[in-house]
């Protein structure tokens, strides 16, 4: 089973689903409101930098960081959701670039260098290689550029009965999407898990120096069984 075929395919039901959904906001976004967290507001000053954006989904957070001033790419393997990243670019009156693309060929699929890679929330779990992921990111950064990573602790998916460590078969699943307007259809996704461990030490074999690492105690999306507020 081709994993990129499969988790395409997801990705591109779901896009419509999302867009309508209150979970992303979309017409808060085009009145001016921010998808982004404060955890990435809080880390990163973009005013008039260049920043990729890896695998971007509909691009609200791409266009957010562009509403901040810098000067943004972003990408992602569903053609659905790219489309409605463009449109939506449009209408808000952003300038913003989005590509269709595998994480694995974005050194040859997107130009230039840039002085910030930035990932976030649910991304890494669709990648089979952290090592080609991190080795993709150290092509793509200015010298002196900086990755910045915000994502869900790897240890939240163990009380769903999955496994911490990395394991070369991926989870297969099939299930409903995560926003409120979700129905009963479902997609069928292939995942891995990814430790800590996988992470920092693929980020460090790609020759990135790691200057702060944080966990916090809270998740700013409540899209996790047994959360309060």
């Amino acid at each position: 089973m081709d994993y990129l075929s499969v988790n395409q395919q997801g990705w591109d039901r779901r896009v419509q689903t999302h867009v309508t959904s209150d979970f992303y906001d979309v017409a808060g976004f085009l009145t001016g409101n921010s998808s982004l967290q404060e955890i990435e507001l809080a880390a990163l000053n973009v005013e008039g930098k260049s920043l990729l954006h890896l695998q971007c989904h509909f691009g609200l957070d791409t266009m957010s960081w562009a509403r901040l001033g810098a000067k943004v790419t972003g990408v992602d393997l569903s053609g659905a959701a790219i489309e409605q990243a463009k449109s939506l670019a449009i209408q808000a009156k952003l300038d913003a670039d989005f590509i269709c693309t595998d994480v694995y060929q974005v050194t040859e699929q997107v130009a230039g260098l840039f002085d910030i890679v930035f990932t976030s929330y649910g991304a890494i779990v669709w990648l089979p290689d952290l090592n080609k992921w991190a080795q993709t990111i150290a092509s793509k950064l200015k010298a002196g550029g900086q990755f910045y990573m915000v994502e869900f602790h790897p240890a939240q998916a163990v009380f769903d009965g999955y496994s911490y460590f990395h394991q070369d078969e991926p989870d297969v699943e099939d299930e409903p999407t995560y926003t409120e307007n979700a129905g009963d259809e479902t997609e069928t996704f292939m995942s891995w898990p990814h430790s800590l461990a996988d992470v920092i030490n693929a980020l460090i074999s790609a020759g990135i120096e790691i200057d702060s690492f944080n966990e916090f105690d809270f998740s700013p999306y409540n899209c996790f069984d047994g959360l309060t507020e």
